[in-house]
């Protein structure tokens, strides 16, 4: 039965990185309220899924913590917003070891593809405002990536 409830716990995951991208889209901001949401999912969704405390926990713990330590650099310069640095924080916690490159990776590959539509939509208008990128959007593909490859990989 734990099984059955850490696979909708994922589940409620990822449609909460999907809402996060919504929001990001939409408002430029994702909302403090659901970053926590989908860090405090994590403790449960460990539970369940048979973790031990150590190092199992402890590991997930620093995975979220070192991905957000790197990504509040990126905050201080100013190439990326507070929500985005908590967000990929708080899918870390879902991930293990092996899923941070292809987290990485394909959020970067998202990331730049976003970009550049963003950039030639934001020519081609003529706006005179600074160019926002919503990379909510990156950080969720980039995290349900590595999940939905566990399921629709074949090859795994």
């Amino acid at each position: 039965m734990s099984g059955v409830f850490a696979l909708c716990l994922l589940g409620i995951a990822v449609l909460m990185a999907l809402a996060a991208a919504v929001w990001d889209v939409r408002t430029r901001t994702i909302p403090n309220a659901l970053n926590a949401a989908i860090a405090l999912l994590a403790i449960p969704f460990w539970w369940a899924s048979g973790m031990k405390i150590w190092p199992d926990m402890a590991i997930q713990l620093g995975i979220g913590l070192v991905l957000f330590a790197m990504f509040t650099a990126a905050f201080a310069i100013g190439a990326m917003g507070g929500g985005d640095v908590k967000l990929i924080g708080a899918l870390g916690l879902w991930l293990p070891l092996d899923a941070v490159m292809p987290l990485l990776i394909v959020m970067s590959i998202a990331g730049g593809v976003l970009t550049i539509v963003m950039l030639v939509r934001h020519k081609l208008a003529k706006h005179q405002h600074q160019l926002e990128i919503p990379y909510g959007v990156a950080i969720a593909i980039g995290a349900v990536w590595p999940i939905g490859e566990q399921f629709l990989n074949q090859f795994a």
